[in-house]
């Protein structure tokens, strides 16, 4: 595990000697001293990457360069897998199988940008028709500049690769500030990118907390990109940030997605939805399906079942064989989580299973798989994000009760939608102010689609074409073709 800054190529100290307690969540020990970034380091990387960016050869590399070393890094995360897998279960808490699903993706995601990068190669401009015939117009796309990217601990190295993958594709540079919670597997991509021999400067990573890095970051004059996934309070604060100099900014934020289950839906299959859209990484998910609206007819049963399979996932360490639900990824998200359950019983609403530490878990952040009832809609839990393994479930009686429901909310990043009658599943999907609705399933997430939400839930768009397009500018170069003088001003 690196004890390093990968900083224009190389392997460098922090400057002030600071480092950051890596802890096990499973078992609250201190796993890893990684390094702890400051403002004088960021200055340094930022630089590193202007010049990169600047004077260096990535930026004028043809899509097709380019895509190579996206694939070079696509290969070695292959075939560092198990390895990259378990950094992530030792800082995050996942159990091992979703971690190893979480590579596959990271591979994906630099697979599928290699792909868009040699497409640019192939429409590298767009001829504009003008009403005038003395002139004529084109379109060109070329990189934006120098990337701030600011990535949380959810998905560490999967978050990573969607803003790295995507902007060194598009010929940007960057520098990472990864979260301070879980920054082993993105120093191991530093790792990666030396091995692949990445022109130095084009990958900055630094490793350092929020007020000591990520801000000196998201203020740095030289940045001219800022792309952050995280809370909507922070979000806050890099918008502000890079409003200092115009700084184009992209945002994924929070989000408190509504799944309606309509009474003509299978209820196995239902409860089975439910369960993947809020338990899976301990629901630390900003796309998590936690509120759920089921049919006021087939709502009790629908309750019974999720209790009784929610009892029966099996809660552990990450890296025991059959663990679903691993622990909170730290002391503080599981106190806030812990909290949220306490205000929601205050508020009146009833816990129908979970709510508690599971028994025999004295040692780590483990909570229980958490259903609520009963709770209105100004309640706490209804409300806001808790990132954790809580779901929320209402009755509604019709169709427009559960619209109304369901975009009742200051997020709009995901929904859900299931019903066997698919004109009104796709009826509902398009009244749904989301982002991203899924019909009939809840969470599948493809590097060929669009990820981004409405409202409070960001800025922009990533995946797909579009988030190759957040680090694209894009310019008109017009030329006047008459051989006659313009005589505006000079009469001939």
């Amino acid at each position: 595990m690196q004890d390093r800054l990968y900083i224009d190529g190389e392997w460098v100290r922090p400057e002030k000697g600071g480092t950051l307690d890596v802890i096990d969540p499973a078992t609250e020990e201190v796993i890893h001293k990684a390094p702890a970034g400051t403002s004088g380091d960021i200055d340094k990387a930022v630089k590193a990457a202007r010049y990169a960016f600047d004077s260096g050869p990535w930026p004028h590399f043809t899509g097709t360069e380019r895509a190579a070393y996206l694939r070079a890094i696509a290969t070695k995360v292959a075939e560092k897998q198990e390895f990259l897998a378990k950094l992530e279960v030792a800082d995050n808490g996942k159990p091992l199988p979703e971690a190893l699903w979480d590579i596959d993706d990271v591979v994906g995601c630099f697979t599928y940008y290699a792909g868009l990068a040699e497409e640019l190669d192939h429409n590298p401009e767009e001829t504009i028709p003008l009403s005038e015939p003395r002139f004529s117009s084109r379109v060109v796309r070329e990189p934006l500049g120098v990337v701030g990217a600011i990535t949380p601990w959810n998905y560490p190295l999967l978050m990573v690769a969607w803003k790295v993958a995507p902007a060194l594709a598009a010929g940007c540079t960057m520098v990472l500030k990864p979260s301070e919670l879980t920054p082993l597997t993105a120093l191991e991509l530093g790792v990666i990118a030396e091995e692949v021999g990445l022109p130095a400067g084009v990958l900055n990573i630094v490793t350092g907390t929020g007020p000591q890095a990520g801000e000196p970051l998201t203020e740095h004059p030289l940045v001219d990109k800022l792309a952050f996934t995280g809370s909507v309070s922070t979000g806050r604060k890099v918008m502000m940030a890079g409003a200092q100099d115009i700084k184009n900014v992209s945002l994924e934020l929070g989000g408190k997605s509504p799944f309606i289950i309509f009474a003509d839906s299978d209820i196995e299959k239902a409860v089975e939805w439910i369960m993947f859209g809020i338990f899976w990484n301990q629901g630390q998910v900003c796309s998590a399906t936690s509120r759920v609206l089921v049919e006021a007819s087939i709502y009790d049963a629908v309750v019974s079942r999720l209790c009784e399979e929610a009892a029966k996932i099996k809660i552990g360490n990450g890296m025991d064989e059959g663990t679903l639900l691993g622990p909170i990824v730290s002391k503080g998200q599981y106190d806030k989580i812990v909290s949220a359950i306490e205000r929601a019983r205050i508020d009146g609403a009833t816990v129908a299973f979970g709510g508690s530490r599971p028994a025999g878990l004295d040692n780590g952040y483990f909570i229980e798989p958490t259903v609520f009832t009963g709770m209105s809609e100004d309640c706490y839990v209804w409300k806001e994000e808790i990132f954790g393994p809580v779901v929320c479930v209402k009755p509604f009686k019709d169709e427009d009760e559960a619209i109304r429901m369901a975009n009742d909310s200051r997020f709009g990043l995901a929904a859900a939608v299931m019903s066997k009658d698919v004109m009104r599943a796709e009826r509902v999907a398009e009244a749904l102010r989301a982002g991203i609705v899924w019909v009939n399933c809840s969470q599948p997430t493809f590097p060929e689609a669009p990820w981004g939400g409405y409202k409070q839930s960001g800025i922009g768009r990533e995946l797909g074409r579009w988030g190759i397009s957040n680090y694209l500018e894009t310019k008109q170069i017009t030329r006047f073709n008459s051989d006659e003088p313009w005589g505006w001003y000079i009469k001939g």
